[in-house]
């Protein structure tokens, strides 16, 4: 049985100051508007672009990209590995169909929702957090928009999983357990939950995709996950924000190391990915391997309260 807590680890005492940082007000940073030339004499005058279209509502969630997330990819496999033998005898079997372990990958499509900014509402340890979204809504009203709904995501879809246990329906387990592994590793990404998620208050431009995107491909296979056995949670629902306490204390570390990667560096080549990697690269495998330990843990959770079916 796992606790409602996890146990926090400081490396870099440095949690206050980037913790003020992140709720300062930020810099503008926006694009400059688009300019045009003037028209010439007798020019028919162009046509507004059409508008795009209305997002689905949820495409957040069905929406996926080819583009490679080796992270996401190694993460389910050590998942797999964490479960009890019946439990993972059944992934295994099927591991290649789900979505992000096949021979074309696909992965869910990042979007804003995927994220927590926490810090924009409450400084460090979050303790008078409303633990439902409809009290987060009454708490803070208009201050939350644009700051994700990534707490929900991970509940709305260990609650899917559960039914598809129940269902014995396959590809829909297969399905929400690859997502919910994707939603978890978000969980576990520090830049995920503050709203300087892009560096953009601490001078870090382009922080969240040099350590999303660019740090994991850089590092491969050295990224592999080591996780400790999948445990049954007594509370799923609760277990999500005490994932975002023990994530949110390593804010401080990233961004200190990610400063010190680029010291000195006339860009962000490859001897600057070498340094990040060398810096950061152990919390992000750090962070991956508690990841696959928690998915791990909301699957075979899930499989018991559907009452431990037969999965083929």
């Amino acid at each position: 049985m796992i606790g409602l807590t996890r146990r926090l680890i400081v490396v870099v005492p440095l949690l206050a100051a980037a913790s003020a940082a992140a709720q300062a007000p930020g810099q503008p940073g926006a694009p400059p508007a688009e300019t045009r030339p003037p028209a010439q004499p007798g020019a028919q005058p162009q046509a507004p672009p059409p508008a795009a279209p209305a997002p689905d509502p949820g495409e957040g969630e069905r929406a996926r990209t080819m583009a490679m997330d080796i992270a996401h990819q190694l993460t389910v496999a050590a998942a797999i590995e964490t479960l009890p033998k019946q439990l993972k005898a059944f992934y295994k079997t099927h591991r290649q169909e789900m979505a992000s372990q096949g021979l074309e990958p696909e992965f869910p499509l990042r979007t804003p929702e995927r994220r927590f900014l926490i810090d924009r509402l409450l400084p460090f340890p979050f303790t008078e957090l409303p633990r439902s979204e409809a009290a987060l809504k009454a708490k803070f009203g208009p201050k939350l928009e644009g700051i994700g709904r990534l707490p929900w995501l991970v509940q709305e879809c260990y609650g899917r999983l559960v039914e598809a246990m129940k269902a014995g329906d396959k590809a829909r387990i297969l399905a929400e357990s690859d997502l919910l592994t994707a939603l978890v590793i978000d969980l576990h990404s520090p830049v995920n939950l503050t709203e300087n998620f892009d560096g953009q208050k601490t001078g870090q431009h382009g922080l969240f995709v040099r350590l999303v995107d660019k740090l994991p491909q850089a590092m491969g296979k050295g990224l592999k996950p080591s996780a400790d056995a999948a445990n049954y949670l007594d509370d799923p629902k609760e277990y999500v924000f005490s994932i975002i306490t023990g994530t949110y204390v390593w804010l401080d570390n990233v961004l200190y190391l990610e400063e010190l990667a680029r010291r000195g560096k006339p860009g962000y080549g490859e001897i600057y990915m070498e340094d990040l990697a060398r810096r950061v690269g152990p919390i992000l495998r750090e962070g991956l391997s508690r990841a696959a330990e928690d998915a791990g843990s909301y699957w075979y959770t899930a499989w018991t309260v559907a009452g431990r079916p037969e999965l083929k």
